[in-house]
């Protein structure tokens, strides 16, 4: 039963990610598609400013001034400033979901996010601590990916109600920072 209401709780994480996922996807897009339209722009307004140029070195004719020139070539230079903060926002946008998607940015993917903690837990009838001396819980061993609140999320899904704080008073010393795979921590059973 518990198996069974974890791959649903599971199956609703994998949904919502992906519709996160889609609608980054989406904006990511956009803001490609608008790069692409100003990169468009700046070729157009550098070849009109080529055939100004040629046309100003021609005698005669219409010809523009240099105060068109002038003023043209602002205009390019802005529509290229707008074109590399866009470029800057795609590259931001890019990261925060690579670090959304658990990719790193050399295209491999990072411990998977996806599988849930192993929080089985090992029943232990005794186990003391410095401060409190006999206390029941569970032993549970650090795998790869671990944070402390998701191991206390993951046994309060399992109807073990523990928060990080009472794992931190559980196991002195913890330091949830610099948690190692295959550290073995204590989880404390709820007060009865």
């Amino acid at each position: 039963m518990i198996l069974s209401f974890s791959v649903g709780v599971t199956r609703a994480q994998d949904a919502g990610t992906q519709q996160q996922l889609d609608r980054l996807s989406g904006q990511i897009q956009d803001l490609l598609d608008a790069q692409a339209s100003q990169g468009k722009r700046i070729e157009a307004l550098e070849k009109e400013i080529g055939d100004l140029h040629d046309s100003a070195n021609q005698p005669g004719g219409d010809s523009a001034n240099p105060d068109d020139l002038k003023k043209l070539a602002g205009q390019v230079q802005e529509i290229d400033k707008k074109r590399q903060e866009d470029n800057e926002r795609v590259l931001k946008e890019l990261e925060r979901l690579e670090k959304a998607m658990g990719v790193s940015p050399s295209g491999r993917k990072s411990a998977p996010d996806t599988a849930a903690p192993d929080t089985t837990p090992t029943p232990v009838k005794s186990h003391s601590t410095a401060s409190s001396g006999g206390q029941t819980g569970y032993d549970y061993e650090i795998h790869k990916g671990d944070t402390l609140s998701a191991v206390a999320k993951a046994y309060r899904e399992q109807g073990i109600k523990v928060t990080t704080d009472e794992i931190l008073k559980a196991n002195p010393g913890l330091d949830p920072k610099t948690m190692k795979v295959g550290q073995k921590i204590f989880i404390p059973a709820p007060a009865q």
